[in-house]
């Protein structure tokens, strides 16, 4: 039995023309469409800059509801159109509280559901603590036309306690959307090779493909180094956007820097092959409970020592 389902990263450049971003955002789904894809990925907030590079109270003003959101509509559209599924990042504000979230549009443009980013960072360029509440949706899985996915943002991507919690509730391929690139803090400091193994591994590990779609170029304190790519069932890069130069970045501005990349999987064989390697046959959930702790300690015991001068 063969179930194929052809997966598509995309890549572009951002500015603060916001009609223009959703252009280009556009314009890169329906490329892959062209080249056959079934669920393509988009890039984290890609409306706009990635302004979370600084803190500025004016940006709030950027987050809107889930409801009649007038970005999520017209891609709920464009899935429809295309007959797609569309997993869709955007600054969401609900009440008091805002997220950096994702909708996830089938192939008739309904929503199949929503995930907002559970792990927020806090570091120099990416200061997302001070705009994002924690996500409280947890992790899902969401059954599109195409595949059962799972979907999680960025900063998530670093821990693989999300990719399996994904893959445990039955995700047959993991989204990243994703806006990584230089420090400010340390200009010598290159996180590509690190990014990309990392999730490599939890493709591997898991046994399922991947997709991470970054941003590319300079946008306020940072520069996005792209690199986009999926891959395969046993953490193999399959497909990737751009090309890597000396010192293993991805140039600003090769040659095509912008674009999309597609690969095909065929899930019923990657799932024979996922029961059969034996790793979700020999987990031991009984043993794990230190990662159910922040300090890796299951129990927390206070001890008084004995004071032999009476005291």
């Amino acid at each position: 039995m063969t179930r194929n389902v052809t997966l598509a990263c995309t890549q572009f450049a951002c500015s603060w023309d916001k009609d223009a971003n959703l252009d280009k955002a556009e314009e890169a789904v329906r490329e892959a469409a062209s080249k056959g894809a079934n669920i393509i990925l988009l890039q984290e907030l890609f409306e706009t800059p990635y302004f979370c590079s600084e803190q500025k109270q004016e940006y709030f003003g950027l987050a809107r509801p889930f409801e009649d959101n007038p970005v999520l509509q017209r891609f709920a559209a464009l899935a429809k159109e295309l007959g797609v599924a569309l997993p869709v990042s955007y600054f969401e504000r609900a009440n008091n509280a805002f997220y950096n979230s994702m909708a996830v549009f089938d192939a008739d443009g309904a929503c199949v559901g929503r995930y907002r980013k559970s792990h927020i960072p806090d570091g120099p360029g990416y200061q997302e603590k001070f705009y994002f509440n924690p996500g409280d949706t947890g992790f899902q899985v969401f059954h599109t036309k195409f595949a059962a996915i799972g979907v999680a943002i960025c900063w998530d991507q670093w821990f693989p306690e999300a990719a399996r919690a994904m893959a445990l509730q039955g995700a047959e391929v993991l989204f990243y959307p994703t806006a990584i690139g230089s420090e400010p803090q340390d200009p010598k400091l290159n996180s590509y090779e690190h990014w990309t193994r990392v999730m490599c591994g939890h493709a591997g590990a898991n046994v399922v493909p991947l997709v991470a779609s970054n941003r590319i170029g300079k946008e306020l304190m940072n520069t996005f180094y792209g690199g986009s790519f999926i891959a395969g069932p046993t953490g193999e890069i399959r497909a990737q956007i751009g090309k890597k130069t000396e010192g293993d970045m991805i140039d600003p501005k090769p040659d095509k820097p912008e674009g999309v990349a597609v690969a095909t999987f065929d899930l019923d064989d990657i799932r024979a092959s996922r029961s059969s390697w034996g790793l979700f046959r020999d987990r031991r959930p009984d043993l794990y409970g230190p990662l159910m702790t922040l300090d890796g300690k299951s129990t927390v015991k206070c001890t008084i020592p004995f004071l032999s001068n009476g005291h």
